[in-house]
């Protein structure tokens, strides 16, 4: 068994083949600018008439650039988990895992090579909808920095949430129980974190209530999201730390978490045969 990463295998060539082959794939792109774009024509529609000159101006295309960054992000969290959550199980389920793992490949090219091609997919519906934002830069109130860092940002995203879903789809023999948990993992990190925050954020001393919800929140992709957009929106949070940032907490603490669910996958595709005492 070769123990090396073949990044260019087998393995990665035929996720590629059977994901772009299809008519799926460009409809699925297809449906996804359609719905962003529409976020953002009617965003800036509503915003164009409420105005008096009927034109966006520096802000209303910052606040275009926020609403278009949120959605996308959503859209993002709801995606990925579909297209990692069953890409072992559905090996499993159509009998083709044995054979698989018969092969050469080792289990972190397996695991990898599905990862990065799932994932590939969905950084280029990302990438798709770059034209979008040239009506942020059309009018001014964005710099490029931030677009930068809130498509890398998402590309992180995409890593955790393919990981998680990559994880459950190894552990779990059903495919519709792996998507199920994918995005009940999904659910937690947006929901929970945010109602944790406010709920122990109220508990504490007055002083320590809007610090201690600053911690739940760096931990919540959407509020690390803002505070990239917005660099006040951490400052006014973390007022006694004012070189901590959320996104630190937030690449650093699921970086950990990413790492550790790709170990995890590799360390059980393979099936462990039980020591006879």
């Amino acid at each position: 068994m070769n123990s090396k990463l073949n990044w260019i295998n087998p393995v990665m060539e035929k996720e590629f083949r059977l994901r772009m082959r299809t008519i799926r794939s460009p409809i699925s792109i297809l449906v996804y600018l359609i719905a962003i774009g529409l976020f953002a024509l009617g965003f800036a529609y509503i915003n164009m008439s409420n105005q008096q000159a009927g034109v966006l101006n520096a802000a209303r295309s910052s606040e275009l650039f926020y609403f278009l960054s949120g959605a996308q992000l959503v859209l993002i969290a709801f995606m990925t988990p579909g297209l990692t959550a069953g890409v072992v199980s559905g090996e499993r389920e159509k009998q083709t895992l044995n054979m698989l793992l018969t092969t050469q490949q080792s289990s972190g090219t397996i695991i990898l090579s599905k990862l990065f091609a799932s994932l590939s997919f969905m950084l280029l519906t990302v990438v798709a909808t770059m034209p979008l934002y040239s009506i942020v830069f059309l009018y001014g109130g964005v710099s490029p920095n931030q677009v930068l860092s809130v498509f890398v940002f998402y590309v992180f995203v995409m890593l955790l949430f393919g990981a998680v879903g990559i994880f459950f789809s190894t552990i779990l023999k059903k495919t519709v129980v792996s998507v199920i948990a994918t995005y009940g993992f999904v659910l937690f990190v947006f929901g929970f974190t945010a109602l944790a925050g406010l709920f122990f954020g109220n508990l504490g001393r007055q002083g320590m209530n809007e610090e201690i919800l600053g911690y739940f929140l760096s931990f919540n992709p959407m509020a690390v999201l803002a505070s990239l957009m917005v660099p006040d929106f951490a400052k006014n949070l973390f007022k006694g730390h004012t070189l901590l940032q959320m996104w630190h907490i937030f690449v650093g603490s699921y970086t950990v978490l990413l790492l550790v669910l790709i170990w995890l996958s590799v360390r059980y595709l393979r099936p462990i045969m039980k020591r006879k005492k």
